[in-house]
């Protein structure tokens, strides 16, 4: 196994017939990008299959030159496998990948998936009683295929070490270089991110879509403007009556074609703007439970945690422990505040 302080660390990029190209390529160029910008290689990066050769994405992009996973070297530091169609994932979870997988988890310090990847890694029986996430729309078969994996439907990335799982495509990014962090520090991984054009950091725990935005989309003109301003400013009086005086509307008016528009009560949609804002200075301040629930529209820290137990499964507190920043002082706020 290739400790956290080896000189280079051998990285396997896991692809195979039908993989998404972007949950190959895109953790390529992170790691790439790494050893162009650090004093010394940090990162021995190799693409792999479970036969060797070339492997054919699901957008028809041709990725040649994968080792065969019996010819891989003995010491691996990080093992991470690619999201693919449903039919790729199923021809893909044979008992060959998926024997390697349970074999080489006990000698790597770090095995990984990107976007629906997830699978595969559940198929393994890996992620048994561990946290982990997947692409939104994989969710549902995630808890199908294994109920035993403690499904996380809402994060970005979810770090359970040595497994560490991406949502959907580009999150695939964002976990490596939360790992490049973690292996060569902060300011290699923002001369990476910069170079690429990227947060430095995309919160583990900011939610793989917006359910604001749905709404927002799915409502006509004379609503939308409503919800912008929900979104954009979830403290005051957002109670129906006087939303429904701000839509120029009866209350009961303004409630159906609420409920009929966006498919939500008003109360609902409020809630969940106001989870959103709480998770979003939860992930980037160091301020007190009492101020985030009063910048997040909430009447106290009580009403705080029963929605957060409601709508995100844990405490507002362990979800800082799990997606916050590093605390760097009483007057740390978010950006933007």
């Amino acid at each position: 196994m290739t400790e956290p302080g080896s000189q280079q660390r051998n990285v396997v990029l896991i692809g195979y017939a039908g993989a998404q190209s972007l949950d190959i390529v895109g953790p390529l160029e992170v790691f790439a990008m790494a050893n162009r910008f650090s004093e010394t290689s940090a990162y021995n990066v190799i693409l792999a299959s479970p036969e060797g050769g070339t492997i054919t994405c699901n957008s028809g992009l041709l990725l040649g030159g994968s080792l065969a996973l019996e010819d891989l070297p003995a010491a691996l530091d990080t093992i991470l496998v690619a999201g693919g169609s449903r039919d790729a994932l199923r021809r893909a979870s044979d008992d060959h990948l998926l024997g390697w997988l349970e074999l080489r988890a006990e000698t790597t310090r770090r095995v990984g998936s990107v976007c629906s990847g997830a699978l595969v890694l559940a198929a393994a029986g890996v992620l048994d009683g561990r946290r982990a996430t997947t692409h939104w729309g994989y969710c549902d078969e995630m808890r199908n295929l294994r109920p035993a994996v403690q499904l996380e439907p809402d994060a970005i990335f979810v770090a359970d070490p040595p497994y560490y799982t991406s949502a959907g495509v580009t999150a695939g990014i964002d976990l490596c270089l939360s790992l490049v962090e973690a292996d060569c520090g902060s300011r290699l991984a923002l001369a990476v991110a910069r170079n690429l054009v990227l947060f430095m950091r995309r919160p583990g725990g900011q939610t793989q879509f917006s359910e604001g935005l749905n709404v927002q989309a799915a409502a006509t003109p004379r609503l939308r403007q409503l919800i912008t301003d929900i979104n954009a400013d979830p403290r005051g009086d957002l109670s129906v009556p006087e939303l429904a005086s701000r839509a120029a509307m009866s209350e009961r008016t303004f409630s159906r074609v609420f409920q009929k528009e966006t498919g939500v009560s008003p109360a609902v949609f409020v809630e969940i703007a106001r989870v959103n804002r709480a998770k979003a200075l939860l992930e980037t301040s160091d301020w007190t439970l009492g101020r985030v629930a009063e910048r997040a529209g909430f009447g106290g820290v009580e009403g705080l945690h029963r929605a957060f137990n409601k709508r995100v499964g844990v405490t507002p507190g362990e979800f800082r422990q799990r997606f916050g920043r590093p605390t760097s002082g009483p007057h740390s706020a978010p950006i933007g505040d």
